[in-house]
């Protein structure tokens, strides 16, 4: 790569990894391309399934070289998938993924939607999606999507018309879309929504075509002659000295937690659409044609385009704020349009360059990241005018309470004003993810407040709204209130500022297993929200189950300190299973949630709240062997699910591995693509094998078929076999196997109560050493019977499953329990 570009997509990830936490400021080029941006009147969205799904090369093409803007509705936020950088599935995976999609388009220049549709995992038909999903919701929130965005063109990135040839999820977004793009017109459809916004009518409607979809080149060819429009989305932006490929690699990159780290591409690269309904199109090459995307568009929108098409072709890149007046004046003349869906827009962005030409600094910093409801917070704030124009601070306004500090301050050149007040939240609403709130189905998350569905993340809590003097025109530029601070080895940090409850609880364990009669220690720790905080905390437990002492006292000076207190709950003496619930009382209040905080350097810190509970199994389990050397994938809590059942587990550094290392193991388990994730296995494998060959039983977990190599001691074929429906029918292919009878008898019984699939990434072919144990299969598919291979090497065993333990062992499943020790004790049986 040549040095120049190196620098300029380094100099970008760092910005961006700034933006994630730190305020936006903008450069001249910048500044430049958000006028360009104030220029186009015309909306493009772009549908898909999942996070990651988007292209990003068209939405980047879209938003930087057309200057539309340019939005990327997700139906869902990705919960079902797997994650290669923490332990985080389900909804804190979704939180995660969320947050990757606003990284990637603060990059690409999009704006980011949803829909309540939940992730549940792998669907191989979209009846079946549309189904679990409740299609009629998911079909609503897609209507409002289009109804309040008002895109003039939409693309799907999959084919409505090829069910059953993908995923379910992709080919119901398109179905979904085609479906909404008439619907959002007809006022007779989801009349509730029109409260809040109007009806809509899209001008046309496309499918991101290319020969991925067909079976060869020759296909697509033949089925598409004639009916694309392609353009080069390859271009090269000399303001920002990257190609828009390259950008849009950086922007697909943000997405770590599925392993989309790439190299970044440039040069030439066509993108094709299909024209599915709508207006046609005039000019093959330009799929806004025919559409007005000029100021012309709004009644007297040309006064103000005479104005900023001006600016455009006379900018001063040295000295951006020499167009302050003209600025000004435009944006007078958007708050008189009559469209107030484009004023709102137009009137963002103009604010945003105003802002930056300005150079103008406006900070509110509170002195903690959080605080309860219905409290008050100290706040910071520093305010900086980097231009020659003469401005005044006239007051400051305090949202939601609407407060007013008048100020009547006059902000000189570069002379830095810093002051501070305590601001009201007036607020009983935590600031936590808004789609969590409430208890979700399989397939929905419930949000009933119609103005929050589909926004990406829970609206700040506090804001400060600047009420400028500009001249004679009074302009208000609004900031989220953050928490600003430093570390010694790490620099400046910001953080978003939340407002959380008085007391929090935590499990340390979602799952308690009771292998016995025997009681067990639960720890409860509590958290204060707040400080000098007291009360007491229970635990609720399920029928038949006993608890002790009845509550336990907490005191807590500190905000942000913790107290651990202990119960001891005893399980029935049958098998049983529940949920084990904390319960916090303070001042007569009830505080049940849990505070997760999740915090990877790629995205904000997110704060999320959970059910302080956990899920508790009285089961009937033996074991054989007690030392379990683990080797960690792409992040799984398999190791902890292992120590509920009574073994020590150790987590072995790849690099470490040799083979006297080895020796003290009962088993050697290999966590969920680690063959795919830890490049070190590599050169490790022999080592891993000899200790097979030599009388140790060795697990290895279910890795992706793309690029891999097991090194298993007989030949094994990964493919894309999967079966999703956790209910289907799980046969038994021999009863007399001892992997089915030691130490625990496994029955068809054990495979009920599993969640989201049974298995992913099955091998397909095998050698004739390896002894397949189950077969399965979905609805109107063949046998599937790779999910459990054992193989006989040398005097040890080696295993090789697809099934989702991962998943299964976080949620308490039993006969799961029951399966994964018998393989731990494969050749134990003397």
């Amino acid at each position: 790569m040549h040095k120049d570009t190196f620098l300029s997509i380094g100099l970008l990830l760092i910005s961006m990894n700034l933006l994630s936490q730190k305020p936006e400021k903008l450069t001249s080029n910048q500044i430049f391309e958000k006028v360009q941006k104030l220029n186009f009147i015309g909306t493009a969205l772009y549908i898909a399934a999942h996070p990651d799904d988007e292209n990003t090369r068209l939405i980047s093409y879209l938003s930087n070289e057309t200057k539309a803007r340019t939005g990327y509705l997700s139906l869902t936020r990705g919960d079902g998938g797997q994650n290669l950088i923490g332990p985080e599935i389900r909804e804190l995976l979704g939180v995660i993924r969320t947050q990757e999609l606003l990284a990637a388009r603060r990059i690409d220049g999009g704006t980011q939607l949803f829909t309540r549709a939940n992730d549940f995992g792998y669907s191989k038909h979209p009846d079946e999606t549309l189904q679990i999903w409740d299609k009629e919701q998911v079909l609503s929130d897609v209507v409002w999507a289009i109804r309040t965005f008002k895109p003039d063109v939409i693309i799907n990135r999959f084919d409505h018309r090829t069910p059953g040839t993908t995923h379910g999820h992709h080919t119901s977004s398109a179905m979904l879309s085609y479906e909404a793009f008439d619907l959002a017109a007809n006022s007779s459809k989801y009349p509730e929504q029109l409260k809040f916004t109007s009806v809509w009518q899209p001008h046309r409607l496309f499918f991101n075509t290319s020969s991925w979809f067909y079976k060869n080149q020759s296909d697509y060819q033949k089925a598409t002659k004639g009916k694309l429009t392609s353009f080069d989305v390859g271009v090269f932006y000399p303001l920002k000295g990257l190609s828009n490929n390259e950008l849009a690699s950086v922007a697909s990159s943000q997405h770590l937690s599925q392993g989309f780290g790439r190299l970044s591409t440039r040069g030439s690269q066509d993108e094709s659409l299909e024209f599915l309904k709508g207006t046609p199109l005039k000019d093959k090459n330009d799929i806004f044609s025919g559409i007005n995307t000029t100021w012309n568009r709004l009644k007297n929108g040309g006064e103000i385009g005479e104005i900023l098409y001006q600016i455009e072709a006379d900018f001063d890149f040295v000295h951006p704020s020499t167009h302050l007046p003209e600025f000004v004046k435009a944006y007078r003349k958007i708050q008189e349009l009559d469209d107030q869906h484009w004023a709102k827009i137009k009137s963002q962005q103009i604010l945003e360059i105003i802002e930056a030409t300005l150079g103008l600094y406006l900070e509110a910093s509170a002195v903690s990241s959080s605080v309860i409801p219905d409290a008050s917070i100290e706040v910071e704030f520093e305010v900086l005018n980097r231009s020659k124009w003469f401005l005044e601070l006239e007051s400051i306004t305090f949202l939601p309470s609407g407060n007013v500090l008048s100020k009547n301050t006059a902000l000189k050149s570069n002379q830095k004003i810093n002051f501070a007040a305590t601001i009201a939240t007036n607020s009983l609403v935590y600031s936590a993810p808004y789609w969590l709130v409430n208890e979700a189905s399989l397939g929905m998350y419930s949000v009933k407040d119609q103005e929050l569905r589909g926004k990406p993340e829970t609206p700040r809590p506090l804001q400060v709204q600047f009420n400028l003097l500009i001249g004679n025109e009074s302009i208000s530029i609004v900031k989220n209130v953050v928490r600003r601070t430093s570390e010694r080895d790490q620099g400046e940090i910001y953080e978003p500022f939340e407002i959380l409850p008085k007391i929090t609880t935590k499990l340390h364990d979602k799952v308690l297993l009771f292998t016995d009669g025997s009681t067990q220690k639960i720890a409860v720790d509590v958290l204060a929200g707040v400080g000098n905080v007291s009360g007491e905390v229970k635990i609720e437990v399920p029928e038949n189950w006993k608890v002790s002492p009845a509550s336990n006292d907490f005191v807590i000076v500190q905000k942000k300190d913790k107290q651990r207190v202990d119960f001891f709950v005893t399980p029935p003496n049958e098998a049983s299973e529940g949920t084990l619930k904390v319960v916090a009382i303070s001042d007569g209040v009830s505080y049940r949630d849990e505070l997760v905080e999740i915090n990877y350097d790629h995205i904000p810190k997110q704060s999320v709240l959970l059910k302080s509970e956990a899920k508790v199994v009285r089961l009937n389990i033996q074991k054989a062997g007690s030392f379990i050397g683990y080797v960690k994938g792409a992040g799984d809590k398999v190791p902890e699910s292992l120590r509920q059942i009574g073994y020590t587990v150790t987590l072995i550094n790849p690099e470490e591995i040799l083979p006297e290392s080895l020796q003290k193991f009962d088993a050697i388990v290999l966590g969920i693509r680690a063959y795919n994730v830890v490049k070190e296995l590599q050169f490790k494998q022999k080592y891993l094998l000899d200790y097979v060959e030599n009388g140790g039983n060795m697990i290895v977990q279910y890795n992706t078929s793309r690029n891999v190599i097991i090194g298993a001691p007989f030949s094994l074929s990964l493919s894309r076999d999967r079966v999703t429906d956790e209910t289907a029918e799980v046969r038994i292919l021999d009863d007399n196997h001892s992997l089915l009878n030691f130490p625990n008898t496994i029955t068809s019984k054990d495979f009920e109560g599993w969640v989201q699939e049974r298995g992913l990434y099955f091998p397909d072919s095998w050698s004739a050493q390896y002894t397949p144990i189950l077969s399965m299969n979905d609805k109107g598919e063949t046998p599937k019977k790779g999910s459990l291979l054992i193989a006989k090497y040398g005097k040890g065993n080696y295993i090789y499953t697809g099934l989702s333990f991962f998943r299964e062992l976080p949620a308490g499943v039993s006969g799961a329990y029951k399966l994964f020790a018998n393989m731990l004790s494969v050749g134990k049986e003397e």
